[in-house]
């Protein structure tokens, strides 16, 4: 026994109501079909738009971008798609999700059929839209949350700057780009003088209002290219893309000279404060990128070991210090 024939009505009740967009175009763009979800979102009825221009109809349509896609539908015969992730919609339709979505129109997927006739030509090409709003938001909101995330474990958790595994990454693309390409890269490494002694006289809060505030100062000073981090403890350091070793020091002895000459505030209780700094410059022949953080911090050594507050390079004499 065979299945009974479905009512002959049914398929254009179904291309009239489903919750989907279904538009079909001549080849003259010239509209055939103009369902429901068509009418409802575009404020357009059938009676309207049946045998107008799609596109004198609608002016805001990738009218160069569009016509290409379906073109290739009558020339190839086969089915065509795109996504919102490609193009987030082709119609301004609007949507009934939240505006703090931060989406202005309906996200659309779009598929495109050719329509034949009976001698297996293709004389029409149908549209079909599919509201991917949820799907888009949804994705946009994860993808945001993981490169929030992926940022947030890049980044010290008291001070905001990058934290030292940021840094050796950045220390390791800036070696390779040098190795590869050229070029001049320069590394700062500082620490606070004495800085036990601040914790243990204004204890951990005084201590971590001291780290926050050298970071923000150092901040300000830097370029949108410099990477500033807090390597460890009470140690900072910059990497300076494109800086030889002598406009790192005129750098250096800025950052120091802005850390010295005014106390950090805490609870009205003004906190005196010096830095003692390292430099270095990337050399072509140096192996790796950890040559860079040993010579800086030889030098930071020097600067510790000759009295403080105080700037210094390093020079291959240094090696082995501390």
């Amino acid at each position: 026994m065979t299945d009974p024939a479905p009512p002959s009505h049914l398929p254009d009740f179904i291309v009239k109501w489903v919750d989907v967009g279904i538009f079909v175009v001549n080849r003259d763009m010239e509209i055939l079909l103009w369902n429901n979800f068509m009418a409802h979102h575009s404020g357009r009825s059938a009676a309207e738009m049946v045998g107008r221009n799609l596109f004198q109809c609608f002016e805001e349509l990738p009218q160069k971008w569009l016509s290409k896609k379906i073109n290739s539908v009558f020339v190839l015969k086969n089915f065509a798609f795109t996504s919102w992730e490609q193009r987030p919609y082709l119609f301004r339709f609007p949507h009934n999700r939240p505006i703090t979505g931060g989406v202005d129109y309906m996200y659309q997927n779009c598929t495109f059929v050719p329509v034949k006739n009976e001698q297996g030509e293709v004389d029409s090409v149908c549209v079909t839209l599919f509201d991917a709003t949820d799907v888009g938001m949804s994705q946009t909101m994860l993808k945001d949350a993981l490169e929030s995330l992926a940022e947030s474990n890049n980044r010290d958790g008291l001070t905001g700057i990058y934290n030292r595994r940021y840094l050796e990454q950045r220390l390791s693309v800036e070696f390779d780009r040098a190795q590869r390409y050229g070029g001049v890269c320069s590394f700062i490494l500082f620490d606070l003088d004495h800085f036990k002694k601040v914790n243990d006289t204004y204890g951990h809060l005084g201590g971590d209002e001291v780290l926050i505030e050298v970071a923000r100062r150092v901040g300000t000073m830097l370029r949108t290219s410099d990477v500033l981090g807090r390597y460890g403890g009470e140690e900072f350091s910059v990497i300076l893309p494109g800086t030889d070793l002598e406009g790192a020091h005129i750098l250096a002895e800025r950052v120091r000279e802005c850390i010295a000459q005014a106390p950090i505030m805490f609870r009205d209780t003004p906190i005196p404060v010096t830095i003692s700094i390292g430099i270095n410059q990337l050399q072509p022949e140096e192996p790796s990128y950890e040559h860079l953080i040993q010579g800086a911090d030889s030098a930071l050594y020097v600067s510790k070991d000759t009295g403080r507050n105080r700037v210094t390079r390093y020079s291959p004499e240094m090696a082995g210090k501390p």
